[in-house]
């Protein structure tokens, strides 16, 4: 099961984070709004886990600026980007380079629009739906995403905290890869608590 731990910043953070074992991806999110927005480069950047850059409705120059200055292996798109851009984008990627794209659920419906997507992203990341762009700390029903038929694999989030790890473990579909963690393992905006985070995985990954 893939651990994606998101909205890092602080240097000495990303490094605990790193060292973890059962850790597999990490995310930086450059939102502006958001209390976790990365204004520039951190002192130290993962050499464990793969980079991810996590990007709400922004151009294709300035995720690939990004990419560059990070040197991220994945592309996280959080907001209202259309097939065509996820295709845009994926022309000017390096080989290797993988896009995820967040689908906002609150219900069975919220799953048509994966269709438009199968074949331009590599994964998807099943999110609460709320308002604006970002986490709301709440869950969706995950028994809602049964009713998803695609070829393309899926990570959860969405208020996904260290009491859910039975949850995590019971949960069963053929394209369930992984989840994301964030705001319930945090001491802080972006300081994340390493403790809870090692104790969450120990459970998940025995």
């Amino acid at each position: 099961m893939i651990v994606k731990v998101c909205g890092m910043r602080e240097a000495d953070n990303i490094r605990q984070v790193d060292t973890l074992q059962g850790v597999d991806w990490m995310g930086f999110i450059f939102y502006p709004p958001s209390s976790r927005f990365v204004a520039e480069v951190p002192a130290y950047l993962p050499q464990h886990n793969k980079r991810v850059g996590v990007f709400v409705n922004a151009t294709c120059d300035d995720i690939l600026q990004r990419q560059k200055a990070f040197g991220f292996d994945m592309i996280q798109l959080h907001g209202n980007e259309s097939p065509d851009f996820c295709k845009e984008l994926s022309s000017h990627l390096k080989t290797g380079r993988q896009l995820i794209k967040m689908i906002a659920i609150t219900s069975s419906e919220d799953l048509d629009k994966t269709h438009l997507y199968e074949d331009c992203v590599d994964y998807f990341l099943f999110e609460t739906k709320c308002k604006g762009y970002g986490g709301s700390g709440q869950q969706f029903d995950w028994d809602i995403l049964q009713h998803y038929t695609g070829k393309t694999p899926f990570l959860i989030t969405g208020g996904i905290g260290v009491e859910d790890a039975e949850k995590v473990k019971a949960f069963q579909h053929p394209q369930f890869v992984g989840i994301d963690l964030n705001s319930r393992f945090e001491k802080a905006p972006a300081l994340k608590d390493i403790t809870l985070i090692d104790k969450f995985i120990k459970q998940i990954k025995p």
